[in-house]
């Protein structure tokens, strides 16, 4: 089955948030679509790519969540 409907999180000129969660996880998130529970805004609503900037200007480029603190437990 296939769509003809874009990805919301694809749209240039749509408005995000950033969220994040306990386990140091990010996300880009639509500002039309509730924040999931466990999730908390981080920065915007603002455009997409200012989004991702603050992503990846506070990411510390580790792919596991939680990583880095079971990193420093042993």
């Amino acid at each position: 089955m296939t769509t003809d409907r874009p990805n919301p999180f694809d749209d240039e000129d749509a408005s995000f948030l950033v969220l994040h969660n306990m386990a140091r996880q990010w996300s880009l998130w639509p500002v039309f679509a509730p924040v999931p529970v466990g999730w908390s805004r981080a920065f915007g609503p603002e455009s997409r790519g200012a989004c991702l900037a603050y992503v990846e200007e506070r990411w510390a480029g580790e792919l596991r969540p939680g990583a880095r603190g079971a990193a420093r437990a042993h």
